[in-house]
């Protein structure tokens, strides 16, 4: 029995790929999730996300989408931030499950396989990065990052921010899901767990970016992320 069996013929998926100029990246990532997800299931979509990219990332997803009926390309006409261009990708999702990656290069496709069977049982199915590998800084602001979301929200996950998540679409349907930066996979937990629902972990690559630009531990980025935890915390408690 195969993984995409475990959850029966009729497993459906919705991949959503976020991408911020990540013209260098779009494709290959593009490519091989498409190849793991063809493995998996007969029946799946997959759903870039540009998020007002800037670097030619608009063309190619239009033209990735022209050669792959089951790639569709969603446009932010401007930057609005990377929980915005999940929120646009849940939107957009037409199948039961959904699963989120980033468009950088950084996760290995191929281990959603390995969430594929804990689906099965789980509602919400998370990775969690076992070896790192970004720059220090990164890797210190993330462990800080999930400490404190545990701390403040009782979510009980390794990596919090680890983009490599699969969950029923009916855990976001009817959820208000509002933060627009790093938080974002913070409040997914949030809202998940609001409705008795805590995530299977799993251990998944993680690989050094090899293209382009990573923005997510700028200092404007982390004081955005501060104010939307407040925020967040405030609206939760």
């Amino acid at each position: 029995m195969n993984s995409g069996e475990r959850l029966g013929k009729e497993f459906k998926v919705s991949a959503v790929l976020p991408a911020y100029n990540e013209a260098r990246n779009l494709e290959p990532v593009v490519e091989d999730l498409t190849r793991v997800l063809k493995k998996i299931t007969d029946s799946f979509e997959l759903i870039i996300v540009d998020d007002g990219s800037k670097d030619g990332t608009h063309e190619l997803a239009d033209e990735l989408s022209k050669r792959d009926f089951r790639v569709r390309a969603v446009h932010h006409p401007v930057n609005m931030g990377y929980g915005a261009a999940l929120r646009s990708g849940f939107g957009a999702a037409s199948h039961d499950w959904i699963f989120f990656t980033d468009a950088d290069g950084q996760f290995d496709p191929e281990n959603l396989t390995m969430l594929i069977p804990l689906a099965g049982q789980h509602q919400f199915v998370t990775g969690y990065r076992e070896n790192r590998m970004d720059p220090w800084h990164r890797r210190a602001y993330g462990a800080i990052f999930s400490a404190l979301i545990r701390a403040l929200f009782g979510v009980k996950v390794k990596d919090v921010n680890c983009a490599f998540k699969l969950f029923k679409k009916s855990l976001v349907e009817h959820t208000e899901l509002s933060v627009s930066g790093a938080p974002n996979n913070a409040e997914l937990l949030i809202a998940a767990k609001k409705k008795g629902v805590d995530p299977a972990e799993v251990p998944v690559t993680h690989r050094a970016r090899q293209k382009g630009e990573a923005t997510g531990g700028s200092l404007k980025v982390i004081m955005r992320a501060a104010r939307e935890i407040i925020e967040l915390w405030i609206r939760t408690r």
